[in-house]
């Protein structure tokens, strides 16, 4: 295993202490409504989604660290943020502690979601790339899975306290990811245009690309991009209005999928379904197991099929998903049914959006901006699903369950429009390169 794989996998590893991070409370959910018998506004407000609000600022303010100290160090911080966000949320004495330390851990997930796939993207090749940076993806995905997993065998560990070790678990892999970040080196890119060290930069190259010649030729084609933009260049003055536009809509239907409101109330969801309630936390790790799987398929195809062959499956398979789940839960269907519908949902999103998100949106902004342009696309993304979050539990009290997902669907009408007018196929083109093919679409 090469350079370049190794340090993509561990900066990578910020996705499982993500995935983990954000799913772990949907088995902590119940206990601590019971608990501290809040209602339904203060649950979803405070208890649900206030991580998702520390993701919301820790993506939109997560492109200042990640251009200004690097990607490293703010990945450094980041692991330092899940570190005790575990602890406090495990140990909290109210929910008003308890929220503050889940929101801590929402800007760990924020600033990781900018920092990590700009650093991988800026290592890895045209022709890997996809893949490389599709990993943090694959490890978003894994700790969901763990999570599901991890709440099923700590439910009856400790009586009413199960809910702490199931949050406070967390802080074992957060401990071990501060220590290895510390092993990666500065993104070349970030080192030639950000800090103009193009000694160091060219020294971070020829370990990834083993060839001393061809690390100067890199360097050169950085170095001849970075002068037609500035470093100074800002994200919102109008010359990236196009990958504005893409990211913003990639993150948007993103969440219009449903995909957080299904992952977060994936037991009450299930227990509507028509499982008894043991069995849904039980079948919430068929969620996470298919997801798993799936991801695995959408990491193999991404730099064969490309961005946008993916964002086409993804899209079909949400629409016809989406809609017979409505159709189950419209005319009573078995709970079998609707399990099966929910865990096609959730295929689609691992092979489509999941699997190119991430990806999409780290390669369209050039090398001066790409943190905040980063910045902006997971900003969107986490916007939006802090307000389906903390909406989601009045809704499942408030509507019928068919509408809900009939609601979602649409939209993923609509996304299926958005990839075939509007998307391009980024598969196979250098970060430079792509570039000058946004930069002259606009002119």
């Amino acid at each position: 295993m090469n350079k370049t794989w190794i340090w993509s996998l561990t900066v990578a590893l910020a996705g499982f202490l993500f995935g983990f991070d954000t799913v772990v409370i949907s088995g902590a959910n119940a206990p601590i409504k019971e608990l501290w018998q809040t209602s339904a506004w203060f649950h979803g407000v405070f208890i649900m989604s206030m991580a998702l609000w520390g993701t919301v600022l820790g993506s939109l303010a997560g492109g200042i660290p990640t251009k200004r100290i690097g990607r490293k160090n703010t990945l450094i911080w980041v692991g330092v943020l899940y570190l005790v966000s575990a602890l406090g949320s495990g140990l909290a004495s109210d929910p008003y502690m308890f929220s503050f330390f889940r929101f801590l851990g929402g800007v760990g997930v924020g600033a990781s979601t900018v920092a990590a796939p700009t650093y991988i993207s800026e290592i890895s090749t045209a022709k890997n790339r996809g893949r490389l940076v599709a990993m943090y993806q694959f490890n978003i995905v894994f700790g969901i899975l763990i999570a599901f997993i991890s709440n099923f065998l700590l439910d009856g560990f400790n009586g009413t306290n199960d809910w702490r070790w199931m949050l406070g678990i967390e802080a074992i892999p957060a401990a071990l990811y501060c220590l290895l970040i510390f092993g990666v080196p500065n993104s070349p890119r970030w080192l030639a245009v950000t800090k103009g060290n193009d000694a160091q930069a060219l020294q971070t190259l020829e370990l990834l690309l083993n060839d001393s010649n061809a690390a100067k030729k890199e360097l050169a084609e950085i170095k001849r991009h970075t002068n037609t933009t500035s470093v100074q260049d800002n994200v919102f003055n109008g010359k990236f209005k196009k990958p504005l536009q893409l990211a913003f809509l990639l993150a948007f239907f993103n969440q219009l999928s449903g995909i957080n409101f299904i992952l977060y109330y994936a037991p009450v969801i299930l227990e509507n379904a028509g499982f008894a309630s043991s069995d849904s936390l039980l079948s919430s790790i068929s969620i996470g197991g298919t997801n798993l799987l799936f991801t695995f398929l959408g990491l193999y195809l991404i730099d064969k099929m490309g961005r946008k062959s993916l964002m086409y499956i993804g899209s079909i398979g949400y629409i016809l998903s989406l809609l017979m789940v409505a159709y189950g839960f419209k005319t009573g269907a078995t709970a079998e049914f609707n399990l099966f519908f929910i865990l096609t949902f959730i295929a689609s999103h691992a092979v489509g959006q999941g699997a190119v998100i991430w990806v999409f949106i780290s390669e369209i902004f050039p090398n001066s901006v790409r943190a905040a342009g980063q910045a902006w696309g997971t900003g969107t993304h986490w916007v939006f699903a802090a307000l389906i979050t903390m909406l989601g539990e009045v809704v499942i009290d408030a509507f019928p369950g068919w509408t809900i997902f009939a609601f979602f669907a649409a939209f993923m009408l609509l996304q299926l429009l958005f990839t075939h007018f509007m998307m391009p196929e980024t598969k196979g083109v250098s970060l430079e390169e792509l570039q000058d093919r946004l930069s002259s679409e606009e002119a």
